[in-house]
């Protein structure tokens, strides 16, 4: 018998959006990321997959430049579902870093896209990745993105 659940890989990362044409937009024309497809689902399966209910949702999958995968999933009744963390420290929060050739060009650009810087480009002080800049930004679902950016560029 196995004594861990068999994990493989990780295939991608799923956010659910409030409006699946502007997350496809900033994730594309910000991001830089490509549109690989858009779909609709609904009914029973969903139901049994997410326990959702009465689930309806619009999906789109957009691929980085590295091919990592990241799924939008705009629910029809989303706000009746609830909403992110506030806090990039509470409990249930997530982010999804991204590596970044130059941080303040990538802030720059995401801020025009309508997201927020959450603090300052800070240089890790020690360990592995020492000297990596990283800053966090979050977007109107209250995404939050971590941008690194290597020492050196």
């Amino acid at each position: 018998m196995d004594t861990n659940a068999g994990v493989i890989a990780v295939d991608h990362t799923g956010f659910v959006v409030s409006s699946l044409d502007d997350a496809i937009r900033f994730w594309t024309e910000a991001l830089g990321f490509t549109l690989e497809r858009q779909s609709e689902m609904g009914g029973t399966f969903l139901h049994q997959v997410t326990g959702v209910d009465d689930p309806l949702v619009r999906t789109a999958i957009v691929r980085a430049p590295g091919g990592y995968m990241v799924e939008l999933l705009a629910y029809s009744q989303g706000a009746r579902h609830g909403s992110a963390p506030e806090s990039a420290g509470a409990i249930g929060a997530v982010h999804l870093a991204l590596a970044v050739r130059d941080i303040h060009a990538a802030i720059a650009r995401i801020e025009a896209a309508g997201w927020m810087v959450k603090g300052s480009p800070q240089a890790i002080p020690g360990g592995p990745r020492q000297g990596t800049r990283v800053v966090y930004v979050s977007g109107p679902d209250k995404i939050t993105l971590e941008l690194m950016q290597l020492p050196g560029g």
